[in-house]
């Protein structure tokens, strides 16, 4: 996984397909727990996602909202989109269009 440290309080992660995904997430996760930070989700890699990917999103969420961080994902493309959409989990997640968009909202605290 490609991860950069935006900043003392952002870290962002460019997702890869399979098995990668699954791996990336896991570790991402695990380092939340030790320190939690505000999570940039850069999807423009993936073109599938499944139930297990969308329970570890979800997981991760629930750890970073309980330590009051966010979690953005951008650069989805249209196939996994429609997954979001289908699925109702456009209305969970926060999306943004690219990392720029992402990093922004999260230095100036919008919501």
């Amino acid at each position: 996984m490609a991860l950069q440290n935006w900043s003392d309080e952002i870290v962002m992660a460019e997702l890869a397909e399979e098995p990668s995904f699954t791996e990336d997430l896991t570790a991402l996760m695990a380092e939340m727990e030790d320190k939690p930070r505000h999570v940039v989700l850069n999807f423009s890699a993936v073109d599938f996602l499944n139930s297990s990917n969308i329970a570890r999103l979800l997981k991760l969420r629930k750890t970073l909202l309980s330590a009051d961080r966010r979690l953005i994902l951008c650069a989805i493309n249209t196939q996994v989109w429609g997954v979001f959409l289908v699925t109702g989990l456009d209305k969970v997640f926060e999306v943004t269009d690219d990392t720029a968009t992402a990093l922004a909202v999260l230095q100036l605290g919008e919501r």
